[in-house]
């Protein structure tokens, strides 16, 4: 992805993200695995890749950070107010060479402590307006077809489904 870290960068009235671990002032006493660990909670994994569940330790988290690392651009999503990390958004440029920077893939997830008011969907919102402003032409978001919380999460924010439920992944895409 682009190499300058700050044009992956965005702010929502509660929310700020940006590519980890220049994103919490908490990193710099507790360090990004720890962050993470405390974020990835059995109740957080349940919906996403079978590798992903499970317990993590600061070791797993860190091996989970370099596997995300290796795929693509993470942001760490703090609160604003407090700068408590809040979430991680995912971003993978999956453009092909015919089509450079036509399409980008989403992920996210926010901290139990924070379902239920608001925080997902106003970090997909403010990552579409981003969105809006760079060089893609689409997002494209997986989600499980049994994650109706997350399917809400993206419908409210504009992405409409572009495949069938016929397995565990429902996608969901958005023009910008």
């Amino acid at each position: 992805m682009d190499s300058s870290l700050d044009s992956w960068s965005f702010e929502t009235p509660r929310l700020r993200a940006a590519p980890w671990p220049s994103g919490s002032h908490r990193l710099e006493s507790q360090g990004l695995p720890s962050v993470v660990a405390d974020l990835l909670t059995p109740a957080v994994t349940a919906p996403l890749p079978e590798p992903w569940h499970g317990p993590y330790s600061a070791a797993r988290a860190a091996e989970w950070i370099h596997d995300r690392d290796a795929e693509g651009t993470t942001l760490l999503v703090v609160d604003r107010t407090t700068d408590e990390p809040v979430g991680l958004v995912f971003l993978h440029d999956s453009s092909d060479l015919d089509h450079p920077r036509s399409e980008l893939r989403l992920g996210y997830l926010v901290a139990e402590s924070r379902w239920g008011r608001g925080f997902a969907t106003e970090l997909v919102r403010g990552f579409v307006a981003w969105a809006r402003s760079s060089p893609y032409l689409r997002v494209v978001a997986g989600v499980a077809s049994n994650n109706a919380a997350s399917r809400r999460v993206l419908e409210k924010s504009g992405f409409a489904v572009v495949s069938e439920v016929t397995g565990p992944e429902l996608f969901y895409s958005i023009e910008v």
